[in-house]
């Protein structure tokens, strides 16, 4: 396969210092030579010139843009998508999130054929993983990164091949994955301890999970499940590593939290910090 070009995001400043730097991406494509384009918006230009790459074959990953049909139809063999999870399940902007959230045991990647819809095209593709107990978002992010790329190098083999097949998805058991913001964060004791210990981990490394406070939010970074039961949010004993606090059912320790403007400690460092006791 020869790339053409790549495109993507502008670069942006980031930093105290609002340095310009490069997407990842542009700074890959830099480093081996390749022709880059990143255009604030598609326009009549952008369209022109990826014309006239005449392409066979567009690969897209995490652009953060829809693609009017018209960029669509441009390859000769269409758009390929990497997405990170089993379609038709959690098609959306945060597969990896809620899968975490939701406690599933297994998600994947998927190599699909972009079209007109949210993740509606066929797939090429699929590569399964399992999800850790006490995996968060980021680290299963950061596993199934290396695995779209090894499923997108079979499929792209498999077109240069002759042997590239299509599997329609089945639409009616498709499940979605909305964009978080940051108010999906904030944890509802009320809950049992799985489901806050799920949120726990799929809120991270963004938006946070955290508990809102007058002086701000606690965030929590890591938790554990434990046995036990008192009032939700209350801390009804205290283990080496930390806390561990109530929940509908069964309860949590706190192995890593965050005061407002403080950085993280471990639940041991914020119990001595706030010399805190049972039932606060």
């Amino acid at each position: 396969c020869q790339v053409v070009g790549v495109v993507s995001q502008p670069d942006r400043k980031r930093g105290r210092g609002q340095t310009l730097v490069q997407t990842p991406v542009a700074a890959c494509a830099s480093a081996h030579n390749l022709p880059i384009y990143q255009w604030p918006r598609l326009n009549n230009e952008s369209y022109d010139t990826l014309s006239k790459l005449e392409a066979d074959v567009a690969v897209v990953v995490a652009y953060g843009k829809i693609l009017p049909q018209r960029y669509l139809d441009l390859p000769r063999l269409g758009c390929l998508n990497v997405h990170a999870s089993l379609l038709p399940s959690l098609r959306g902007a945060a597969p990896i999130q809620w899968a975490v959230i939701n406690g599933d045991q297994r998600t994947g990647v998927s190599i699909m054929q972009l079209d007109a819809g949210m993740d509606t095209g066929d797939v090429a593709h699929r590569v399964e993983t399992e999800i850790g107990a006490n995996e968060t978002a980021g680290e299963l992010h950061d596993r199934l990164a290396p695995l779209g790329a090894e499923a997108l190098k079979v499929v792209l083999q498999q077109l240069c091949d002759g042997t590239f097949t299509l599997e329609a998805q089945a639409h009616e058991r498709a499940t979605h994955a909305r964009m978080l913001t940051k108010g999906d964060g904030q944890i509802d004791w009320a809950q049992d301890a799985q489901t806050v210990h799920n949120h726990v981990r799929g809120m991270s490394p963004w938006p946070g999970a955290y508990q809102s406070t007058s002086k701000g939010p606690i965030k929590l970074h890591a938790t554990e499940l434990k046995e036990g039961s008192g009032t939700p949010g209350h801390i009804i004993q205290f283990e080496r590593s930390g806390p561990v606090v109530a929940c509908a059912r069964g309860a949590l320790l706190i192995q890593r939290i965050q005061r407002p403007g403080k950085r993280a400690v471990t639940g041991a460092e914020y119990v001595n910090a706030l010399n805190l006791q049972l039932g606060d």
